[in-house]
């Protein structure tokens, strides 16, 4: 709750720009695909759901078995072939699109569990560190509330793949 108090500091903070200003500056480069100002309204309402769906190794392990239940790894292709939770679909953040969405999760009360790679410690080469501000976890949960899905799952805490309940497996190299 408290990077919530802190986020709409921070969004006052940016909107303290003066009108004159703004307007100045969506003349100077106008863009209707980009709305900066709707982003951090989004992400705000976003964080508010997502208090209280960021869920436990075993509980995310329970719903994971659970019909239908979706775990999405949004990490690179690359990095997701190295080393993922067993069973996950792979679908890179910059490939998150209307169309890849409607592929992968037609219906949006599809239970979808979210993970990334600050939720693992001990394991660089597939899970690099991100900044804690910016790990894709946040991005991903936004980005997929944003596009409408609100049966979303975060794994909370940080696990060393090797000691983790979680099962993991790599993507097998196809020789061709």
């Amino acid at each position: 709750m408290k990077y919530l108090a802190l986020a709409i500091v921070f969004a006052a903070a940016l909107h303290s720009v003066t009108a004159q200003q703004q307007q100045t500056q969506q003349q100077a480069i106008p863009n209707p695909a980009i709305n900066m100002d709707e982003h951090l309204r989004l992400s705000l309402e976003a964080a508010k759901h997502r208090d209280t769906r960021r869920v436990t190794e075993d509980d995310f392990i329970k719903m994971s078995q659970e019909k239908g239940v979706v775990i999405l790894d949004a990490r690179s292709k690359e990095k997701f072939d190295l080393l993922h939770i067993k069973g996950a679909v792979n679908l890179s953040f910059p490939d998150i699109t209307v169309e890849s969405l409607n592929r992968l999760f037609p219906d949006k009360e599809t239970r979808i569990l979210i993970y990334c790679n600050n939720n693992f410690k001990n394991a660089e080469v597939p899970f690099p560190t991100k900044r804690f501000a910016v790990a894709l976890n946040l991005s991903t949960y936004i980005t997929m509330y944003g596009y409408g899905y609100r049966n979303i799952y975060e794994l909370g805490p940080q696990l060393d793949p090797a000691k983790a309940k979680l099962t993991f497996e790599s993507t097998p190299i196809v020789k061709k």
